[in-house]
C-alpha cells in the first residue's frame, strides 16, 4: 500500500508562530500531525471510504496551510524555540523577623505553580514534577511530566498543569494525561479553567480560550505584554498584563471594562466580587469585577510576586521579590511583614489558617498564619521547621498515549464504570455515553491521544456541566 508524507513549517521572525504541520495519507487513512517545531505534537487520524477521498480530504487540509504561510520544509533542520522562564530576583528581606514555618519541603527545581484543597497541597516545578503532599507535609506522590510546570489550577475537582511544552495535564487520576494541547504559537505564561474552558494568557498579552473539545473559541490581544495574569468566573475573563487588567465577555464578544494598574500585573487572585492584581510596583489593587473600580490598594516595600486572599477577601497576602510575605486586613491596613526564611513567594494560597507558598528556591512552605503564631513570631518565637523528605519507594506517574484494557464481559459482570464509544463524525472523532440513563447526544470530554473511531472505553464516573457535555472522573480502561 502506498504512503504519502508531507511536512510544512511556519517560522516568524520576532518571537512570531514557529510551528509544523505534517499530513501523511496510506490507503483510505490519513493521519495529522502538527506542534511546536522540535516537539512531538499532537496527532490525529481519520478513516475515509476510498482511497480517493482520503487523498481529497489530505490536499484539502494541506492547502488550508499553504494559504496561512505554511510552506515545505525538512524536518530537522529548524531547532526548536526557546519557551519563556520566568527570570526573576529575590534580595534579602528588611523584616526584623521570620515568619513561622512549619514544614518545607525542597523540589530540587525553581517552582511557580501550587494548589491547597481540603484533601491535599500540590506543587510543580520548572523540571516537569508535580508532588502531592498531606497539609502535615507528608509526600504522597509524584508526577513526572514532560517540561516544566508553569502553574497548577483546579476547576471542581479536577487539577491541571500548564506546561513549557504548550500541554495542559489533567492530573485528576493516577494517569496524567494532555487534556488540551494550545497553539504552538502561544508562550503559556498563566491559564485557568472554569466548567472545562481554558482560558490561557501569554507572554505577548494574548488571550485565548479553548472548548471542553480543546477547540478554538476565541481570542484577544490586551493594550499590553506579558499576560501574568488571567482568572475567570461566569461573568468575565478577567486578564492582567503589563498595562493593567481588562475584563473581557466570556463568549468573546466584547471588552466589558479596562483599568490601568499601578505597574504592569505579575500575579492575580479572584474573590466572589473581587480581583486582586500584584504589580511590579510594589502594590496589590483590589478591583471591582462589575466595574473594574479600583476598592483598596496593599502597599508593599518592592515589586509583587504573588498574593492570595482568605475567604471573601477578610485578609489579603502578598508576597515581595525581597523575600517579604505580608497580610493586610481588606481595607489596605498593614497588619504584619516577615521575612520567609527561603526567598521570595512566587505563588501562594491560604488555607485554614496556613499559608502555603512555592518560593524562588524551589521549596514548597508552609506558615502558621494564626494571630498567635504571628505574634509569637513578631516576638522572635518560630517552631522549628520540619525539613520534608520523599518516601524511598514514592509512587510516580507519568503521561502515557494508552490505557489499560479490561474485558467487557467483565465489565458486565461487575456492572461498575461507565461505557463510552469513540464515533467519526466528519473529520473528527467524538466520544459519546453508550451506558443508559445518559444523555446520548451530549459529547464526552476525553484525551484526544487515545481517540479511535468505534473504540468504547469504561470510565469510574462522568460528571454533566452547565454547558452540556460530560467530564470523565477516575481512571479510563479500554473494553476489549
Amino acid at each position: 500500500m502506498s504512503r504519502t508524507r508531507t511536512y510544512l513549517e511556519l517560522s516568524q521572525d520576532g518571537g512570531g508562530a514557529h510551528k509544523f504541520y505534517e499530513v501523511a495519507v496510506e490507503g483510505t487513512v490519513v493521519s495529522v500531525r502538527y506542534g511546536r517545531i522540535g516537539a512531538g505534537g499532537q496527532s490525529q487520524t481519520s478513516t475515509f471510504p476510498t482511497a480517493e477521498k482520503a487523498r481529497a480530504a489530505a490536499a484539502k487540509k494541506i492547502g488550508e496551510k499553504v494559504r496561512k504561510g505554511y510552506a515545505t520544509a525538512v524536518q530537522g533542520q529548524r531547532a526548536a524555540r526557546a519557551v519563556t522562564r520566568r527570570e526573576v530576583t529575590s534580595a534579602p528581606s528588611t523584616a526584623r523577623a521570620v515568619a513561622p514555618v512549619l514544614w518545607r519541603f525542597r523540589t530540587g527545581s525553581s517552582a511557580f505553580g501550587i494548589h491547597v484543597d481540603g484533601d491535599r497541597c500540590w506543587v510543580g516545578n520548572q523540571a516537569g514534577d508535580v508532588y502531592t503532599l498531606s497539609h502535615g507535609g507528608e509526600v504522597l506522590a509524584r508526577y513526572a511530566l514532560p517540561d516544566g510546570v508553569k502553574c497548577l489550577v483546579a476547576d471542581d475537582f479536577w487539577i491541571y498543569a500548564g506546561c513549557d511544552d504548550g500541554k495542559v495535564y489533567d492530573l485528576s487520576s493516577k494517569l496524567p494525561f494532555a487534556a488540551y494541547d494550545i497553539a504552538s504559537d502561544v508562550d503559556i505564561f498563566w491559564l485557568d479553567i472554569r466548567e472545562g474552558v481554558l482560558n490561557v494568557s501569554d507572554r505577548d498579552g494574548g488571550l485565548t480560550v479553548i472548548d471542553h473539545e480543546d477547540e478554538y473559541q476565541w481570542s484577544r490581544k490586551s493594550a499590553g505584554g506579558q499576560g501574568w495574569m488571567v482568572r475567570a468566573d461566569g461573568r468575565a475573563v478577567y486578564h492582567g498584563h503589563q498595562n493593567g487588567v481588562t475584563a473581557y465577555e466570556p463568549g468573546g464578544a466584547g471588552e466589558l471594562w479596562h483599568t490601568p494598574t499601578t505597574g504592569g500585573v505579575l500575579f492575580g487572585w479572584q474573590e466572589d466580587e473581587s480581583v486582586y492584581a500584584g504589580t511590579a510596583r510594589c502594590v496589590v489593587q483590589r478591583l471591582s469585577k462589575t466595574t473594574g473600580t479600583v476598592e483598596a490598594v496593599y502597599c508593599c516595600d518592592t515589586a509583587v510576586y504573588s498574593c492570595a486572599t482568605a475567604r471573601g477577601g477578610r485578609f489579603v497576602f502578598a508576597g515581595d521579590s525581597s523575600s517579604s510575605v505580608y497580610c493586610f486586613d481588606a481595607d489596605g491596613t498593614r497588619l504584619w511583614k516577615l521575612r520567609t526564611g527561603g526567598g521570595s513567594a512566587l505563588s501562594m494560597q491560604y488555607l485554614n489558617e496556613k499559608l502555603y507558598m512555592v518560593t524562588t528556591d524551589g521549596s514548597l512552605v508552609c506558615v502558621d498564619a494564626s494571630d498567635a503564631a504571628i505574634a509569637a513570631a513578631r516576638e522572635g518565637t518560630v517552631p522549628v521547621a520540619m525539613d520534608v523528605k520523599q518516601a524511598a519507594a514514592l509512587p510516580t506517574y507519568t503521561p502515557s498515549a494508552t490505557v489499560r484494557t479490561v474485558a467487557s464481559t467483565d465489565v458486565a459482570v461487575s456492572g461498575g464504570g461507565v461505557v463510552v464509544e469513540c464515533v467519526q463524525e466528519g473529520g473528527r472523532i467524538r466520544v459519546h455515553v453508550v451506558s443508559n440513563g445518559y444523555e446520548p447526544s451530549w459529547n464526552v470530554q476525553f484525551p484526544r491521544g487515545i481517540r479511535q473511531p468505534g473504540t468504547r472505553y469504561v470510565v469510574e464516573a462522568l460528571h454533566p456541566t452547565p454547558a452540556g457535555f460530560y467530564r470523565v472522573r477516575g481512571e479510563i480502561k479500554r473494553l476489549v
